[in-house]
C-alpha cells in the first residue's frame, strides 16, 4: 500500500484534484474527515478534473447524488444520516455497489460491512488558513510492501 500525502491551499484545489485523480486505481473512493473538513468540496474539484459539468452538493438528506462525466457517471453518497444497514438496503445500495460506476462515499463507516474490499481512502484534515492536509491510500494489488510517498507541498 502506498500513501500519498499532500498539503494544499484551497486556491490550489483543482490542481490537487487533478493530481489525485491520476492515482485513483479503483472506482470506489472513501472520503474521510470531520464535518466541514472539505470532503464535498474536494469531490466537486474531482468532478471538474473528470470533465463533469455538474456541481457536487452534499447528499446529506438525499443520501446519494448522481453526476455525469464523459462515458460514465459518479454516485456520491453521504451516509451520515444512515442509522442501520437496513436503511442502506432500502434505498438499493447493492445496485449501486454492483454498477461499475464511480462511487464516492462520505461517512462510509456507517455501512462498513457493505463497503467493497477494493477501495481507496482519501482523508482530509482542515489545518487552518484555508489549508488542508490530504492523505490518499493507493492499493498495490501485486505487492504487499508498504511505502510512503510525499507529493510536493503547496
Amino acid at each position: 500500500m502506498t500513501t500519498i500525502e499532500i498539503t494544499y491551499h484551497l486556491r490550489d484545489i483543482d490542481a490537487t484534484a487533478s493530481r489525485v485523480l491520476k492515482h485513483l486505481d479503483t472506482k470506489t473512493v472513501l472520503f474521510n474527515g470531520k464535518m466541514g473538513a472539505g470532503k464535498t468540496t474536494f469531490i466537486n474539484a474531482l468532478l471538474k478534473a473528470m470533465q463533469s459539468n455538474d456541481v457536487a452538493t452534499s447528499p446529506t438528506f438525499s443520501i446519494v447524488n448522481e453526476y455525469s462525466i464523459p462515458n460514465d457517471k459518479v454516485y456520491h453518497f453521504d451516509f451520515y444520516r444512515i442509522e442501520s444497514i437496513e436503511e442502506a438496503y432500502n434505498f438499493g445500495i447493492e445496485d449501486y455497489l454492483s454498477s461499475n460506476h464511480w462511487l464516492f462515499m462520505e461517512w462510509s463507516e456507517r455501512i462498513e460491512e457493505l463497503v467493497p474490499i477494493d477501495v481507496q481512502t482519501l482523508t482530509i484534515t482542515d489545518i487552518q488558513d484555508n489549508k488542508r492536509s490530504l492523505k490518499l491510500t493507493i492499493n498495490e494489488k501485486k505487492s504487499t510492501q508498504k511505502t510512503a510517498m510525499t507529493i510536493q507541498k503547496f
